[in-house]
């Protein structure tokens, strides 16, 4: 009988997935608030954070799950800080965009 396997390193990996849909998101709603508020000049920091987003899930995701997948199977440590902390940036930087656009929308 074989040894059950663990299944951090695909949650790890689902939540990096979820976390780049959730900025994607954020960015659809900073542009969505941009259009109807009539404040274009927020609509290029909202489709900057789509596309910070668009990478961490197809770029960072795709590789890391790879990644994560190839070291769980050799029983190997999957931890990878940069990339931690490459998340943590653009969701920074998300909360920030978001935070301004608000500021702007409650300035009129």
């Amino acid at each position: 009988m074989t040894a059950r396997r663990e299944t951090q390193p695909e949650r790890t990996a689902l939540s990096w997935t979820r976390t780049a849909l959730g900025v994607v998101a954020v960015a659809a709603l900073i542009g969505h608030r941009a259009v109807v508020g009539g404040h274009p000049g927020v609509l290029v920091p909202a489709g900057v954070c789509a596309l910070l987003g668009v990478a961490l899930a197809a770029g960072v995701g795709t590789v890391r799950d790879r990644r994560v997948r190839d070291l769980a199977s050799r029983d190997e440590a999957v931890a990878d800080p940069r990339l931690a902390a490459l998340a943590t940036a653009v969701v920074v930087v998300v909360g920030a965009v978001a935070a301004v656009s608000v500021l702007v929308a409650r300035l009129d």
